[in-house]
């Protein structure tokens, strides 16, 4: 069994390794969409599949309090995963939960950040594409080949895709990625002198 531990370190390591090297222009880009798009007075809208949604969550909670250093609030949510009621109505279809709230809340200029595993997830693709209807950024984090998700982006979206097709490898380098985007985000907005 101890081999099989030390085993399962070193595949997460390597998959590590693998995304330090091809992510960091497309990481770059991200923090900085996010930080212009904070200073022009926007917010950030986050959303994740079943298995990545308490990363959206981390995310916009990332930015609401404070990563490591202690900072003004940054506008940001993370959507619900509950479906929406309609008065009476039955609930709405899952695959439309992420889009209804995009189009009920977010404003052009704001931006979407969608976490998925292999970028075919319906109500992943649904919501990106409510937003870009509505003129926002995306910012996408996502593994294997980025599925439908690559297809609906634009020269102004951001992918970050992680080179596994695993999905726990996957959702590992995502909450990494969700620490250094904060890191990132805070060292040009607040800067602490040498970093």
């Amino acid at each position: 069994m101890q081999e099989s531990i030390k085993s399962i370190f070193t595949e997460s390591i390597q998959a590590q390794i693998a995304a330090g090297e091809v992510l960091p222009d497309a990481l770059e880009s991200a923090a900085l969409t996010i930080v212009q798009g904070l200073i022009n007075g926007n917010k950030l809208l986050c959303c994740g599949v079943n298995s990545c949604h308490m990363l959206a969550e981390h995310m916009a909670g990332l930015l609401v309090n404070f990563y490591e250093t202690e900072r003004p609030c940054l506008p940001a949510v993370a959507l619900t995963q509950a479906s929406v009621q309609l008065g009476n109505q039955a609930t709405v279809d899952d695959t439309d939960r992420f889009a209804r709230q995009v189009r009920a809340f977010a404003q052009q200029g704001d931006l979407l950040l969608v976490i998925a595993v292999n970028g075919n997830e319906k109500d992943i693709v649904s919501a990106t594409e409510a937003a870009l209807t509505k003129d926002m950024k995306v910012l996408v984090l996502v593994g294997d080949d980025g599925g439908e998700l690559t297809g609906l982006l634009g020269p102004n979206d951001v992918e970050i895709r992680v080179p596994s097709k695993r999905p726990s490898r996957i959702v590992e380098s995502h909450l990494f990625i969700t620490h250094c985007l904060s890191q990132l985000i805070d060292d040009v907005l607040f800067p602490q002198g040498e970093q």
